[in-house]
């Protein structure tokens, strides 16, 4: 007999609970086997990165939640180098979600389904309750603690730049999967098609923060 949807959920939270390193040793997938890489993933992240442009650069070390400030940060960097005379083509913020901070990259429909508000304890500011969906995609009134403040749909057509770690996609697709009795598979194939088109899927979140120094960003950890 099958384990209720709702005791999973909760068995899954708990996983969480211990961290990605507890995770990674509970886990194991064969979407993790072998030594090659999906050619597809890295050639379009190799591309990706070309379109770092601009006199100022930076990326934003995103492994956490921390309330949205990867993308407010990011916000006030175009915004105080536009008071100081650049142009949003002069400039390139980059944001890398990785571990924790990977839902901000998948659509409303992922989080209501796995949920994943609640998997990562990402509270929703207006009900107090866990999020059920991607509150800095285009941000509501109350997501962000003041008015005004672009989110990711906005912020990538002023020309910032967001990636997600398709490790810790692989790495939590598959403990959902493990918990919630699903094919690991199936799990990562649906959280892959739920990337929001903004976002482009890199080989690693590390992997992408080494390119960004490569392509000479400057470096903040926006992990709280």
């Amino acid at each position: 007999m099958k384990t209720p949807v709702k005791n999973s959920r909760r068995k899954f939270i708990g996983v969480l609970a211990t961290g990605a390193t507890a995770g990674l040793s509970a886990f194991s997938s064969p979407l993790m086997v072998g030594d090659k890489m999906d050619t597809k993933v890295l050639h379009e992240a190799d591309a990706w990165f070309d379109g770092v442009k601009g006199e100022q650069r930076v990326v934003y070390d995103a492994p956490e939640p921390h309330a949205g400030f990867p993308f407010i940060w990011s916000w006030v960097f175009y915004q105080t180098n536009n008071q100081t005379g650049l142009s949003d083509n002069e400039m390139t913020a980059m944001v890398v979600l990785r571990h924790n901070a990977i839902p901000f990259a998948l659509n409303d429909q992922l989080w209501e389904k796995y949920p994943l508000g609640e998997m990562f304890n990402i509270v929703d500011n207006n009900t107090g309750a866990p999020s059920q969906r991607n509150p800095f995609f285009i941000p509501q009134e109350g997501d962000y603690p003041m008015p005004g403040i672009d989110g990711i749909k906005q912020l990538h057509s002023r020309g910032a730049m967001f990636c997600v770690c398709d490790m810790a996609l692989t790495v939590y697709s598959g403990m959902a999967a493990q918990q919630l009795e699903m094919d690991p598979e199936e799990a990562k194939a649906d959280w892959s098609r739920g990337v929001l088109p903004e976002v482009q899927i890199v080989p690693s979140g590390v992997w992408a923060l080494s390119r960004a120094h490569q392509k000479n960003c400057a470096y903040i950890y926006a992990g709280g």
